[in-house]
Formats: structure tokens, sequence, C-alpha cells
């Protein structure tokens, strides 16, 4: 029997049946990724399983790194096939960590390939992959019909122009592909060279003039409107917590001015900044109803040394222990005091903070929609089986798993989609184990449909965008 058979990770009956009668055939609403726009519109084919599969992985060069393997054949000069050749030579040493699952579900559902990769397997599997990927079934826009993904919600800067949205959006493809407003660099301001340079850039993309604080929140806002033109329902921010530091707008003001000089803001001028900031994303959000996002928790660039060599987002993040709660509360509180609370999905990438967030979702339902305010999905370092269980649990015991909407890939990578089938996989084994354990009702129907509201049809429900179905 393969390694990843009909039943991979289905450990009882009750699972299997949840599984294969209403999990499996589902669509996938992936509202949120880091796919490139610009290779899904102009229908990327990857010339071998380097460019589909290792090109920008993080994932795997942190398990390279730990697996004594040189820098060269991570980020570095060396040759597509010996990249691939050192992956597969690690691969083995990854048994436990969830790479060794994705890998060999990405290679059975991608390549039809049920052989185990390793240094001996390598050139085989390498080359039937290669074959594979010649075929029209396995470009971008191929593989999207292949997983029968019906939506798909980049990450996108608010300067972008949105073009490749809009190129794919006139090809036709029955796949809906929307942006995100992430408007993470407007925060920045203790960097004012990064923070002006990218203010430039707003200037250019808005045809407009920013020397003070409300020139610069109506170029934002600008920003916003054409973002929501193009389909946008969506924002996303990422934070090592919320910030709740209220000032004036006076001192907001006097702070984006001496940036604007081009002296840095202090700590707690960056802090006072930044609340104001993201109180005004907050309500651009609710007046257009919008979802908001919010991830928590990450520790980024902590090797500073591999930083300045490579470059951000290659592999040296982590958890943080941040506060959250307190934060997370004012800042969900002061919108709310003023009606003005979107739709909010809050991410949380710490473990010991599962039953913060979940329980912090409940002080701020209203009772105008189902879910309105979502504990997200397991990402990042949480988006393997015991933290999408871990999630499940917080969530369930603290909140409504019935009205969850389900799971992300997170990926820059167009090979992740079998992520969904993992999830939907460990969800129905966690169900189906309280099944067989008397937890739960031996209602089939009635547990299988709450199986199928949280693989598809409440994120469609609760994010309402245009044209999927």
């Amino acid at each position: 029997m393969p390694f990843i058979s009909e039943d991979f990770l289905l450990a009882n009956k009750s699972a299997r049946r949840l599984y294969h009668g209403y999990a499996e055939s589902e669509p996938v609403f992936d509202y949120h990724c880091h796919l490139s726009p610009r290779d899904i519109a102009e229908n990327r084919r990857f010339d071998n399983l380097f460019e589909i599969w290792l090109e920008g992985d993080h994932y795997k060069w942190r398990a390279m790194r730990a697996n004594g393997i040189a820098e060269q054949f991570c980020t570095g000069d060396a040759s597509p096939r010996e990249k691939f050749q050192a992956w597969a030579a690690t691969v083995p040493n990854t048994l436990r960590n969830p790479l060794y699952h994705w890998t060999h579900l990405e290679l059975k559902r991608y390549f039809g390939i049920n052989d185990l990769l390793d240094s001996k397997s390598a050139d085989k599997i390498w080359k039937k992959a290669g074959e594979k990927l010649s075929q029209a079934e396995l470009t971008t826009q191929g593989i999207l019909r292949k997983f029968d993904i019906r939506a798909v919600a980049t990450t996108d800067d608010p300067v972008d122009d949105l073009r490749w949205h809009r190129q794919f959006a006139a090809s036709g493809h029955p796949t809906k592909l929307f942006p995100a407003f992430r408007p993470d660099k407007a925060l920045t301001v203790d960097q004012p060279t990064a923070f002006n340079a990218w203010v430039e850039k707003l200037e250019s993309a808005t045809n407009s003039d920013i020397r003070n604080l409300d020139a610069f929140l109506a170029a934002l806002e600008k920003r916003h409107d054409f973002f929501h033109q193009q389909g946008c329902r969506l924002s996303d921010h990422g934070l090592n917590h919320c910030f709740a530091d209220f000032c004036s707008p006076a001192v907001a003001a006097r702070i984006f001015a001496k940036v604007h000089r081009g002296h840095a803001a202090t700590p707690s001028e960056y802090q006072q900044f930044a609340s104001t900031l993201m109180l005004f994303f907050g309500q651009l959000d609710a007046r257009r109803g919008w979802t908001k996002q919010l991830h928590l928790g990450a520790l980024r660039n902590n090797n500073s040394r591999l930083l300045r060599t490579l470059g951000p987002d290659t592999g040296f993040d982590s958890l943080g222990d941040f506060p959250q709660a307190q934060t997370l509360a004012a800042y969900l509180n002061q919108l709310d005091s003023d009606n003005q609370l979107p739709k909010t999905i809050i991410y949380n990438l710490n473990p010991a903070d599962n039953y913060l967030f979940a329980g912090m979702i409940g002080n701020f339902q209203d009772g105008t929609i189902p879910g309105k305010v979502q504990c997200g999905s397991g990402w990042w370092f949480l988006d393997q089986k015991e933290g999408i269980e871990l999630q499940l649990n917080a969530l369930s015991n603290l909140g409504l798993l019935s009205r969850f909407i389900g799971m992300i890939t997170d990926s820059r990578s167009f090979m992740s989609y079998p992520r969904h089938e993992y999830f939907r996989r460990t969800l129905c084994n966690l169900i189906g184990a309280d099944v067989e354990n008397g937890l739960l009702p031996t209602d089939e129907a009635l547990i299988g449909n709450m199986i199928k509201n949280i693989c598809y049809a409440n994120a469609l429900n609760y994010f309402a965008f245009l044209g999927v179905k």
C-alpha cells in the first residue's frame, strides 16, 4: 500500500465516512495566499520540479539548513537539478515534520508519484515530474482547474496597479482572482528612508502631492477605493501585535511631518502612528463591507547576518511571544464602540495564545452575521496536523466550530493546494474520533453538513465575493 493511501490521516471509520462522503469533493475557496498574480495571468508553465516546488520555499530551506545542506543549494547558485537533489537527500530526515507529509501528498496529487523521495529515487521522480509539467494540466491556470479552486485572494501592496488581476479576469477562466489590500508599509515610520520611498510610490499611484497626514490618508483611501473597484473585499495586516496607543489627529500629524523630513519616529511615536493608521484602515473596511485579516505573532528576521546576506522571507522568522490580549481587545473595542468594526479574521501564530484568541472573538460577535469575528486557521508554523487540531479544539470549546470559514494555503507555491486536503483529513479525523468515542451523535447528516460547510460553504457565504459560486 502506498504511503499516501486513500485513508491517509483517517484513523477510524467515522473519519473515513466523513472525509469521503462530505469533504473530499468540495471545491476550494483560497481566501489568503501569496501566489504571484503575474504567474496566474500569464499561465506560467514550469520547466522543472525545482521551479514549481523549491523556488522561494523557505519551509524547505529551513529543513535543508538543519540537515547540514550548504546555502548554495538553498538560495545560492547551484543548478535547479542540484538543488532538487539536495532536497531529496533531506526528505528522509524530515520524518515527523509536516514536510514529509506534504512532500508525498504533493507528489501524488500533482504527478501520480507514489515513490518515497530520497537520494536514490530523485532522478526517477525528477524525470517523471518533468514530463507531467509539460502538460496543460500543470500550468498555473491548469492547476486552478485541477484542484477546483473557485476563488483566490492574493496579497497586494496598495501601490500595485493590479494589472495582472485585470488581465486574468478578462481570460474567462472559471477561477476568480481577487486582490487583498496589505498596507503594512504605511506603518513603517520607524524607517524613514523606506517609508518616504514608499510614500513617493503612493504619490505616483494616486497622482497626488503627499505633504501632510491628511494628504497621506486621502491617498490611502483613494487606493482602497481603487482596490474595491477591482473586486477586492479583503484587507490584510501582518503585525507583531495589535496597536492601541491611540493619540489625537494633531499628534499623528506631527509624527508624519517628522518622518517626512527624514527623522525616525521613536518607539512611542511608532505605536501612536500605527494605532491611528490601523483605526483608519478598520473604518475604511467597515464602510465598504470588507473583511479585515490580522496575522499576529511572527517574530521576523531573527538572524541579522543572514538577513543582510539573503534578505527577508528566506527562512529566518519564528513564533513570537508578544502580549496580545489587552491591545487586541482595545483595538477591536475602539472600532466597535463607533459601530465600525468590520468582519474580522484573527490569525494566531503562538499556540500558547489559541484560547486567548478563541475567547476574544466571542466578545465582538454582534448577531449581525454568523461568525462575524473569526478565529483564523492555523498558519505558517501551525498549519500542520497538531497545530490545526489545537486551533480547532480551542475554537470548538470557546466558540462555534460550525461557523468556521476553513483553511487557507498562505503560500507562495503552486504546489500547496493539497494543504486543503490535509486540513480536511485532519478535521474529519478529529471529528470522527469524537463520534467514535460517543462525544458527538452518530447523525451523519448533521455532522457531515458541518464538515461540508467548513470546507467551502461558510467561506463562500462569509465573503460574498462577486461571481463566486
